[in-house]
């Protein structure tokens, strides 16, 4: 007969996956604000938000990351933010059984995407990352050793990536919308492709449609390879620090909302 001793089993997994993200973000916390205020980040945040909702040409000219104050509102906003939601969808969509061998997290930005995918699996496997800014390759390098992964992180381009087959997956959260169409083009047929080698694919967005256009076309190719579609929407509960920023901002989180596009690897043997 137990004796209160120490948790184990399912449960205490989940206790330690829960203090390790709580770790992360106070470490986050103190690596971008030692350096700026929270005025600083607030306003950051709101240029940065300003840049994808109103001015998305600007994106392409690397704006939304020019500055200390975008930087660290990237960081420690939406990074957070990318990371609930990728994990309530990985949990929704139980794409974290079976452990993929390795994870390819494309355009990984910080690196919180692909870190939450990794998280739920239990850390199994190895984690791979590739973008085009040096700034975000450093970032998801921090990130990913804060929270306890593995992986390597590169300084390339999405559209020539090494994918994955069999046992692997390849994630490309808030990427698509971002590439040229002739880009874009490219990388579906890129994922389809890797996922009839037996790669599970996952693709997420925003919810927003209007800066979608192409959402049905990729749709209607993902259903035609055995994949779905869904739209979410998770009661958000946010960090205090996301909370501050998001209610300083003016912006409304209430709820973690996304949409996404997945192939389910094949089943293990």
């Amino acid at each position: 007969m137990s004796g209160g001793g120490e948790r184990t089993g399912p449960d205490a997994v989940a206790d330690q996956h829960a203090t390790r993200v709580t770790r992360w973000l106070d470490a986050l916390d103190a690596r971008h604000l030692d350096h700026l205020t929270f005025a600083e980040v607030r306003r950051g945040l709101q240029a940065l938000s300003s840049i994808y909702v109103e001015r998305r040409k600007r994106l392409a000219a690397g704006e939304a990351l020019d500055g200390a104050g975008k930087r660290a509102a990237f960081s420690l906003f939406y990074g957070p933010l990318h990371f609930l939601l990728l994990r309530a969808v990985v949990r929704a969509l139980g794409a974290a059984t079976p452990a993929p061998r390795v994870i390819l997290d494309l355009g990984c930005g910080t690196g919180a995407a692909g870190a939450a995918w990794a998280i739920e699996t239990g850390g199994a496997g190895h984690l791979a990352g590739i973008d085009r800014s040096g700034w975000a390759i450093e970032e998801t390098r921090w990130n990913w050793n804060a929270l306890g992964l593995h992986g390597t992180v590169a300084r390339g381009d999405v559209a020539r990536a090494i994918l994955p087959g069999r046992s692997g997956a390849v994630l490309a959260a808030f990427l698509a919308n971002e590439l040229p169409p002739t880009t874009r083009d490219l990388l579906r047929e890129r994922l389809l492709e890797a996922a009839r080698r037996g790669a599970a694919v996952l693709v997420v967005e925003p919810l927003a449609r209007r800066a979608l256009p192409w959402w049905d076309d990729w749709a209607a190719a993902f259903a035609a390879a055995g994949g779905r579609a869904d739209i979410w929407r998770f009661p958000a509960e946010l960090p205090e620090r996301v909370r501050l920023l998001d209610r300083a901002a003016h912006l409304d989180h209430r709820e973690l909302t996304g949409r996404s596009l997945f192939i389910a690897g094949p089943p293990s043997r």
